[in-house]
């Protein structure tokens, strides 16, 4: 497995690399073939944050985000958080995947006077596989997301999965007059 480990606001010593690296091969284990790792270290003030994107065979993604006051706690919590999300979606993900193999496992505010407007930070593009429903879901999940954007592979459109607030899921689809 490829692990690349790139730092924002820090500098990447190599001992932190190994920390990484040693890690995120534990992920090894529950999969046959996983390519890469990608892991952003950063720095915030006093936070350290960690996030971590591992692209599975057929289209799937896991990806984990942990911050703390030490660098080190948030790779441990990280990686504790991408295993807690292969053992809870381990039926589901190898039943998704078609070429890898899952092998056994051992997981409103109101603006106050002088406050900025809100902007736009961040725009992301990502590439759009037609999927089911319950696959959508099942990424947002895998993801920590609460919605997920993706091609309905029944209608052949953009829909959207979101988490309600009472636990459920909802689905939008676009009605075009």
């Amino acid at each position: 497995m490829r692990i690349t480990v790139k730092g924002k606001n820090i500098a990447v010593t190599p001992a932190l690399r190994q920390y990484v690296e040693k890690k995120l091969s534990k992920l090894e284990r529950y999969f046959d073939n996983i390519d890469e790792a990608i892991t952003t270290l950063s720095v915030e003030k006093e936070r350290h944050i960690v996030e971590v994107t591992v692209p599975l065979n057929g289209g799937m993604l896991l990806r984990g985000e942990e911050e703390t006051n030490d660098m080190y706690a948030s790779i441990d919590l990280v990686v504790e958080k991408l295993e807690r999300q292969i053992e809870k979606y381990k039926t589901k993900i190898a039943r998704k995947m078609k070429d890898g193999k899952l092998l056994d496992l051992a997981p409103s505010q109101e603006k106050s006077a002088g406050e900025e407007e809100p902007r736009l930070v961040r725009t992301k593009r990502f590439a759009v596989k037609p999927m089911t429903v319950e696959e959508a879901i099942l990424q947002m999940n895998l993801l920590g997301h609460d919605f997920f954007v993706f091609s309905n592979a029944e209608s052949e459109e953009v829909n959207v999965v979101y988490r309600r607030r009472d636990g459920n899921y909802g689905l939008i689809e676009p009605v075009f007059d």
